[in-house]
């Protein structure tokens, strides 16, 4: 054979175009990698989700908390001050007084209608734990120290209504109710307690 024809046979092969079964293979390795890259994406999208849910439970959470701690304070407060002696059986209480002593405090003789919510209170005590910053706008603390928190909405309030005599006669029982209040407006956990009081003086009809 020639060399030219050689090369012209060489040509020809060269030219001869890719058999149906190749074209097959490279279609379905097209489609299979569409596939996984829907399914990556879709991955992605379900997770940067759920984390965005996570997120919002873990704030509710927080705020929950710090809400439900500002409400232990005052009802702490409050059943302190009623073991310090005997707060008698109150008179009715009306409006808001701000907790700067023990002398601010009061018990009342009338008891809260709607104790699970605050903002309907006809009396309440506003009592501002020494470490607590609020401020109705939220936001972090900056009070220069490092383990400040952050500014709650409220300051916690507390009501002290007098129930009445326990069973023996020998007790004075009181209901003291806390709210308390986290960073946002509508965070808010209420708390309450019966504090039996012991008279100091016995009844001789029942010693």
């Amino acid at each position: 054979m020639s060399p030219n024809r050689i090369s012209l046979t060489n040509a020809m092969h060269v030219l001869l175009p890719c058999s149906p079964h190749h074209r097959k293979d490279r279609g379905i390795a097209l489609i299979t990698a569409l596939l996984i890259l829907v399914m990556l994406t879709l991955l992605a999208v379900s997770m940067f989700r759920g984390y965005g849910l996570q997120q919002k439970i873990a704030g509710n959470v927080r705020e929950k908390t710090r809400a439900f701690e500002a409400a232990q304070s005052a009802l702490q407060y409050g059943e302190w001050w009623l073991g310090q002696g005997a707060p008698g059986i109150g008179a009715t209480c009306t409006g808001t007084v701000t907790v700067s002593s023990t002398a601010n405090m009061r018990t009342c003789a009338n008891a809260l209608t709607t104790p699970s919510d605050p903002t309907s209170w006809s009396s309440a005590l506003i009592y501002t734990p020494p470490a607590m910053q609020v401020s109705s706008t939220g936001g972090t603390a900056t009070d220069g120290n490092s383990n400040a928190d952050i500014n709650y909405s409220a300051a916690p309030q507390l009501n002290i209504s007098y129930i009445g005599l326990s069973p023996s006669g020998q007790q004075a029982l009181y209901s003291v109710t806390g709210a308390g209040f986290g960073g946002r407006n509508n965070t808010v956990a209420v708390v309450q307690s019966v504090v039996a009081v012991t008279a100091n003086v016995t009844s001789l009809d029942n010693p």
